[in-house]
């Protein structure tokens, strides 16, 4: 009697508990300069323990730290001339990223840090799939993430780009900005998870005093939160040195800002 034995051969899994944690941030035109990019590197420096690299995708390298890597932003090949609604961002989601492989935490250039993150890479995972993202704090039944911080492991969402390509006209109907397609077609074809509210912070809404406590009450420094998201009119620069804002938004200088904007 013959035996035989099969021997199967797949594709190994990569382990997240091994695997690179990356720091991914992008950075295109002139709104922002390289300087946005080296102090956000010197921030994760500062409050992240665990090894990490740092990539940077951009249209200009000119002025990076050395200590960043970084690579062109994949092509989405889009019509000219269409308003500025951040769908670069959602190239970081393709198959193949420069060949990079682990779990990318990207977070926007014009953030502050203000605690460390680890727990943004040791948040359990429950699918291979799964994004973590902000929770939209203006109206958060809408079920819409802000997309200036979200996890995921790269090449896990194989079919984002080719859907967003093939459909980019319906698209632009549907979703006003790259954070609400993100959000619903993770919502619709993978997992789509919220990171605990106190983590990241809307400078906007939790930080700046409501009127008219805003007119004579500097903002400042929460008592919690390890990330301050800076959405809308004002920025880090305009924060700290005060105004910035819409004519019913008083902004009053926050100089303790400056400690973690380095």
């Amino acid at each position: 009697m013959l035996y035989c034995r099969l021997i199967y051969f797949r594709q190994p899994s990569i382990r997240m508990d091994t695997a690179t944690n990356y720091i991914l941030c992008m950075k295109w035109g002139d709104k922002y300069g390289p300087e946005y990019v080296n102090r956000l590197y010197a921030m994760v420096r500062k409050n992240l323990t665990l090894p990490f690299e740092f990539v940077c995708l951009t249209d200009n390298p000119a002025g990076l730290d050395p200590a960043i890597s970084h690579y062109p932003i994949p092509e989405l090949n889009l019509p000219d001339g269409l308003p500025e609604r951040g769908w670069k961002k959602l190239t970081t989601l393709g198959t193949d990223l420069y060949g990079l492989q682990g779990r990318a935490l990207f977070l926007d250039i014009d953030i502050v840090i203000i605690d460390n993150i680890d727990s943004f890479f040791t948040q359990p995972q429950s699918r291979d799939d799964e994004v973590w993202i902000i929770r939209d704090w203006k109206k958060p039944w809408r079920m819409v993430g802000n997309s200036s911080v979200y996890r995921f492991n790269i090449g896990a969402l194989p079919g984002l780009l080719d859907y967003f390509r093939t459909h980019f006209h319906d698209i632009r109907q549907r979703f006003r900005h790259e954070q609400a397609f993100l959000s619903w077609y993770v919502r619709e074809h993978h997992q789509l998870s919220y990171w605990p509210d106190d983590w990241c912070l809307s400078y906007k809404y939790h930080v700046l005093k409501k009127l008219p406590f805003s007119l004579w009450q500097p903002p400042a420094k929460p008592q919690h939160g390890k990330i301050i998201i800076f959405h809308g009119e004002v920025n880090p620069p305009d924060a700290i040195v005060g105004g910035g804002g819409k004519w019913y938004r008083k902004v009053l200088p926050a100089p303790w800002l400056k400690d973690y904007w380095q």
